[in-house]
């Protein structure tokens, strides 16, 4: 519905559509301005109500014989504020209402005139919890989305710095944000992305970020690796817009999307960087022999522990010395569980009782555990080596994956012993080869296909570009 020149009409519609008698929080205001009937609506608690007051005093003086005849002029006359509009569609004005725009309606005007005074509710741009440095700026993504743009335009100061707002959800109508540097982007992809963005038709993005990704790109669930990167640092993703990567913002979520992402792209972390390059490039080849431990570790050993002939003597100190009770394989098994349902619990136990109940936690699965002969001291050392070298991860979806494939080693190892072992390897290898990120290019370049300059690019820390330039 267009909106209409009587105040009357318009007035009856919206108190059906928004119906304020029963929304609290939905606010109407009827006011007189230069001698014409008006009303403003605003939701309350999205409105800074000082700006908006100073905009109604500025018009509470205007006289009849001052009023122009449509509403451009009279914005241009009588509104000072910087952020106004003109709006003749009801539907989508209902819709900026909802994300917090007041509007006014005037006698004799068939435009709405939109204020844009609007703020949100939002907490501190602290560091995330999970993407620490140990050097380095210390903000974060928030989950309002004008917050976090801000947060990366202080950090890119270039007018090729573009920032496309749409929206996604029948009813919930979420703003996203995608940004990227015109002069350096992929524009087939970016064409690709704003594509099915705008072709993703859902009622609601209830889980953010991860319901975009399953919308744009639904690929096959039975390959664990994640096909995105998803970061918390501002610092980090305005680096990825520099290097012609695509940030997607979406409000309500403290994280931002980066596409495309390959599996070096995601073992990255911003400490390679807030270090000199040795110290960098030691972090990264840290990462990625952990990377490597974290997947073979167990399912080797437990291959050596069903063929202790092939132990060579220097390594003879892995054999389980005290008697087993539990077959390995089981151990194994239900460690790799424990240790979610630890995590899970760790997640919902209140702050005030995490340090007893870590301690509680520590001697009952640690000490009595081996003593009752429900698991092998040996067996917990290796478990709790995978346990913490999965934290080394930034990537949540990263750590699962390779739980998964680790799983499966440690299953078919048991089963089919040296056989398994290599069709677990093979199965692994093969989901990170066969993998595509959402550029269609390969989740393991510059190794397939191969490129040397590239490589030492992502193994080795090489000096910044402001260092190159500077020598």
């Amino acid at each position: 519905m267009q909106i209409s020149s009587s105040i009357e009409n318009n007035r009856t519609f919206f108190q059906k559509k928004l119906r304020p008698d029963i929304s609290f929080d939905v606010v109407d205001r009827n006011l007189m301005i230069g001698g014409r009937d008006a009303c403003l609506y605003c939701i309350d608690g999205f409105t800074k109500d000082d700006t908006l007051l100073k905009v109604l005093q500025a018009m509470s003086s205007i006289e009849t014989a001052q009023m122009p005849d449509n509403a451009n002029d009279f914005a241009a006359l009588y509104l000072a504020y910087g952020e106004i509009g003109l709006e003749t569609d009801s539907d989508a004005l209902i819709i900026q209402l909802l994300s917090g725009v007041p509007f006014l309606l005037i006698d004799g005007y068939a435009q709405a005139l939109t204020i844009d005074c609007r703020t949100y509710p939002a907490r501190g741009v602290s560091e995330p919890e999970k993407d620490k440095v140990l050097r380095g700026s210390r903000d974060g993504f928030v989950e309002t989305l004008v917050f976090n743009t801000a947060l990366i335009r202080r950090r890119i100061r270039d007018p090729k710095l573009r920032m496309e707002i749409m929206n996604i959800g029948e009813s919930s109508h979420t703003d996203i944000a995608i940004c990227y540097m015109e002069n350096r982007v992929d524009t087939e992809l970016l064409n690709r992305i704003r594509t099915r963005i705008q072709k993703v038709h859902v009622d609601a993005l209830s889980m953010n970020q991860e319901s975009l990704a399953e919308c744009i790109y639904p690929h096959k669930w039975f390959n664990p690796f994640p096909k995105f990167r998803f970061s918390e640092r501002p610092d980090t993703s305005a680096a990825s817009i520099l290097e012609g990567n695509i940030i997607i913002l979406v409000d309500n979520s403290p994280s931002a999307m980066i596409l495309p992402s390959s599996v070096f792209d995601i073992i990255e972390e911003a400490d390679d960087y807030y270090f000199p390059p040795l110290t960098g490039t030691y972090l990264r080849l840290s990462r990625t022999v952990i990377f490597f431990l974290t997947l073979f570790l167990t399912p080797l050993w437990l291959l050596f522990m069903q063929n202790p002939g092939w132990i060579p003597e220097w390594l003879a100190f892995i054999r389980v010395t005290d008697e087993i009770h539990v077959a390995l394989i089981y151990q194994l098994l239900i460690l790799e569980f424990a240790i979610d349902g630890l995590r899970l619990a760790a997640v919902n136990t209140p702050s005030m009782l995490t340090t007893p109940l870590s301690v509680i936690a520590g001697i009952v699965l640690g000490e009595y555990s081996v003593k009752s002969g429900w698991f092998n001291s040996e067996t917990m050392l290796y478990m709790a080596f995978v346990t913490i070298a999965n934290y080394s991860m930034t990537s949540f979806e990263l750590g699962y994956a390779l739980k998964f494939m680790r799983v499966l080693l440690l299953i078919l190892t048991f089963f089919l012993n040296l056989w398994g072992f290599i069709a677990g390897t093979l199965i692994a290898v093969g989901c990170l080869v066969f993998n595509r990120t959402i550029a269609g290019k390969s989740y393991i370049y510059p190794l397939i296909p191969f490129h040397w300059s590239e490589l030492k690019k992502r193994l080795l820390r090489n000096r910044l570009p402001h260092e190159e330039k500077n020598g």
